[in-house]
């Protein structure tokens, strides 16, 4: 190492700041892709003497977020002592447990695979990194050719191997070899760089990258994916957005065959552009290369063999033709691959699907892995459309990308994730969400794994609540007045174009006048019938579309009210359309029922505190009614319960979690009270 000694602190904040840099660059690396190190020293506090030691990004982090949380840190003289022990490519596996016993004090993060690679290359920093120009080299028929072309002899050719020890002793063989080079291309993989300092590692990886892209730009065939066919092509896009809709819940439903998924859709021009190409069957039957990619988006996507222009009725049923098809091939590639050793197959649906004219469906366990998917083919297309410029496009082999899909050390990875929330793999839309009940009960299902659509009349109220939640990855906010049919289609089109498609409404949107009856108006009388009667049946009718076409079952839930089987005073209309609410819950319950769709209700009362409906004014009517101060009737609506406890938006809110849950799967048409006992309003 030539490196000048520089403190600890130094070194870490030079790594991570050249990690964030490479990292937050797609074109550099793809999410959680690639790693980066430094080796320095630092102080053992049991021998008080300098230890040398490897700082190495890892396992599962990713580049562009990187903390020091996030690094391995190694004794790098264990770690290279480790080429004593090692058994041989057919054992190698094990290094990633020898790992383990060079940790340097707690170690930090898990080290990865790509540990050795840092540790044995002789350069104090090092970079390994996935960019679609340095793929698209790597995957080309002729990379080795291309590479001594492109980068003279600056660059090594590695052949493609493993992720693991035995490709860390042949890149750091070929760097001893060839002093004059800073890099390497790994063939079917990526790229990995060096240099003496943070920043001539970084210089040379960003050198290989974009040296590689240039070259691709000055030599590649203008039509790489073909010629454009007609047929194929982008249909204008507010048509495509609502074919995408229409289709999201079919395409849900099939890639959920094994397994529940969150679903992702773009029309990045990219992919309408692969799929307008005339050779887009032919490159995506080849499926992905490098490593990343493949586990990400599974072994290769499924294709919609129909024409841009083709009805939905006709897609749904190739869709579902060819999902048989992709099933049965899947089962096959697993059993040509497997043996006595295999991880069991974990599930045969694609991740990817593609649909020509209209864009990219991608799944996953929750919707940030069902995005990260999609980016990762977006990635593949980017591989593809740079080896085929140069060259033809030649992933690994089948056998090796089962080897890598079915890796026991994957597997591993996969068990240590922690157990699914109640409702992880959910996509729910709540109505008047921005405030209230529904704020609370929109809250509650983001924290028990819910993907959540926040719809509301005040679309900036519906933003700001989704961004609390966690953004985009966790919840949305829509504009929705639930008395207009158009927008209540554009909020489901949105929550199915976000997420892939519906598993869960609350239908909670409400207002309340309080005037006796002679007092209330026609216009009183419809306003409320309006927002929650026809509202609540409007937003049924549009969720019940998603939840058959998905047939995945799903649930519907009324926030009725106490006052739907209770007589107050100054109170027909608000009452009269909650029993109206009621009742839907009985009729669409035995209606949906066939389909697995679970109908409830939940007769809240009282609930003040946080309340948008008492705090627009029906809280100082209510009060006066009962003869009490406005501040004091939360306490007053307690006092005449039988269990003498105010309810707040937040006991709603568990109620729907639990009637959503897996815990009453068999229950439907009931009306739960959340009411703290009002004896006049037992359900009989």
């Amino acid at each position: 190492m030539t490196s000048q000694p520089k403190s600890t602190n130094q070194q870490v904040s030079e790594l991570l700041a050249r990690s964030n840099r490479l990292g937050s660059d797609p074109k550099n690396t793809n999410y959680a892709g690639g790693n980066t190190s430094a080796k320095g020293s630092t102080l053992d506090p049991v021998t008080g003497a300098d230890t040398d030691v490897l700082w190495v990004k890892g396992s599962g982090g990713d580049l562009g977020t990187l903390t020091e949380d996030g690094l391995a840190v190694l004794n790098l003289n264990r770690v290279r002592g480790l080429m004593n022990v090692y058994p041989g490519v057919d054992r190698e596996d094990e290094m990633v447990a020898a790992f383990d016993y060079c940790l340097h004090g707690k170690g930090g993060a898990a080290p990865s695979i790509d540990t050795a690679m840092h540790a044995l290359v002789d350069a104090a920093h090092v970079d390994h990194l996935h960019p679609d120009s340095g793929i698209a080299v790597a995957t080309a028929a002729d990379g080795e050719e291309l590479t001594r072309a492109i980068f003279g002899g600056k660059v090594a050719w590695v052949p493609w191997r493993r992720p693991g020890f035995q490709l860390g002793l042949d890149i750091a063989a070929i760097q001893s070899e060839n002093p004059e080079t800073v890099g390497t291309i790994l063939g079917g993989h990526g790229i990995t760089a060096w240099g003496a300092t943070s920043d001539e590692a970084e210089r040379n990886s960003l050198w290989i990258i974009e040296t590689a892209a240039r070259y691709i730009d000055a030599h590649g065939k203008p039509e790489p994916f073909g010629r454009a066919v007609p047929a194929y092509e982008p249909l204008p896009e507010a048509e495509r957005r609502a074919k995408a809709a229409a289709l999201a819940p079919v395409i849900r439903g099939l890639a959920s065959t094994d397994k529940v998924q969150i679903g992702h859709y773009t029309d990045d021009p990219a992919v309408l552009e692969f799929l307008a190409g005339s050779e887009h069957q032919r490159l995506a039957a080849l499926g992905t290369s490098c490593p990343d990619h493949f586990l990400r988006t599974k072994v290769k996507p499924l294709v919609l063999d129909l024409p841009a222009a083709a009805g939905t009725d006709d897609c749904v049923h190739r869709l579902r033709e060819l999902h048989a098809e992709y099933r049965d091939a899947y089962r096959a590639y697993y059993d040509r691959h497997a043996d006595a050793d295999s991880p069991a197959m974990r599930g045969a649906d694609p991740a990817i699907v593609l649909v020509p004219g209209v864009g990219m469906f991608s799944f996953g366990a929750d919707k940030q892995t069902a995005r990260v998917a999609g980016e990762f083919y977006l990635n593949a297309i980017g591989v593809m459309r740079g080896a085929e410029a140069l060259s033809t496009y030649q992933p690994i082999d089948e056998s090796e990308k089962f080897r890598i899909e079915y890796w026991a050390l994957e597997e591993a990875k996969l068990a240590r994730r922690p157990k699914p929330k109640s409702h992880a793999g959910r996509i729910a839309l709540v109505t008047g969400a921005a405030s209230g009940i529904g704020k609370a009960t929109a809250t509650r299902l983001a924290a028990d794994g819910s993907c959540v659509v926040i719809a509301d009349l005040n679309p900036d109220s519906a933003q700001a609540t989704a961004a609390e939640l966690g953004g985009p990855d966790v919840a949305i906010g829509v504009a929705a007045d639930v008395t207009d049919e158009a927008q209540v289609a554009a909020a489901v089109d949105a929550c199915v174009l976000a997420f892939g498609g519906l598993d869960l409404v609350v239908n909670n949107a409400g207002l309340s006048i309080s005037k006796p009856l002679l007092e209330t108006t026609e216009r009183d009388w419809d306003l409320q019938h309006d927002v929650m009667a026809k509202g609540s049946f409007l937003v049924s009718k549009a969720a019940a579309k998603v939840l058959i076409d998905q047939d995945l079952g799903g649930d519907i839930v009324y926030i009725s009210s106490k006052n739907s089987v209770f007589a107050g005073p100054n109170n027909i209309a608000y009452s009269a359309t909650k029993a109206d609410q009621a009742h839907q819950v009985r009729l669409l319950a035995a209606e949906l029922g066939d389909y697995g769709v679970r109908v409830n209700g939940i007769n809240p009362d009282g609930v003040v505190r946080g309340s948008g409906i008492f705090a627009g004014g029906w809280g100082a009517k209510r009060a006066a009614v009962y003869g009490v101060p406005e501040e004091e009737l939360g306490a007053y609506y307690a006092g005449r319960t039988l269990l003498k406890r105010e309810v707040v938006p937040e006991n709603v809110a568990n109620a729907v979690a639990v009637l959503t849950g897996p815990n009453l799967s068999h229950t439907t048409g009931v009306h739960i009270p959340v009411d703290s006992g009002v004896a006049a309003a037992f359900l009989r």
